[in-house]
């Protein structure tokens, strides 16, 4: 139960966080950039599996291990870099396939991918071991 209370709290700070980036950074950075490669609105279904899908990876690869080992730091340097390898990958792939991709671009989005693994997974941990009862994290 303390996993599923984990992956509730990595998903909500995740999917809040996300949010506000986007609804700051969207209309600023990331359309002037991608311009006619962007879709006018969101594909919600894609954006559903994303946010459901990617806590969940964090769970996996940042806070299980934290939680075994009894740590925050291990979940938040885990979840730093599941956040930076995942948005390298994406990053670089899209850099090296798309004519609008820019490296300031990847470098921003990298950058926050990997802040905000690291903020998501110590979340998740920090509620995880609290209901656990592990004492204080």
């Amino acid at each position: 139960m303390t996993i599923v209370a984990g992956y509730i709290a990595t998903l909500a700070t995740f999917v809040a966080a996300d949010m506000v980036w986007l609804g700051l950074m969207a209309p600023r950075f990331y359309r002037p950039i991608l311009a006619d490669i962007a879709l006018p609105g969101v594909n919600y279904a894609a954006a559903a599996a994303f946010y459901l899908l990617y806590p969940a990876g964090l769970v996996i690869f940042a806070i299980q291990p934290g939680l075994k080992a009894g740590s925050m730091t291990q979940a938040a340097s885990y979840g730093a870099l599941f956040g930076f390898f995942t948005y390298m990958t994406y990053d670089l792939t899209n850099q090296s396939t798309l004519r609008n991709w820019t490296l300031s671009l990847t470098v921003v989005d990298v950058l926050w991918g990997t802040a905000l693994g690291a903020v998501a997974a110590v979340t998740g941990c920090w509620i995880a071991m609290t209901l656990a009862g592990t004492g204080t994290p």
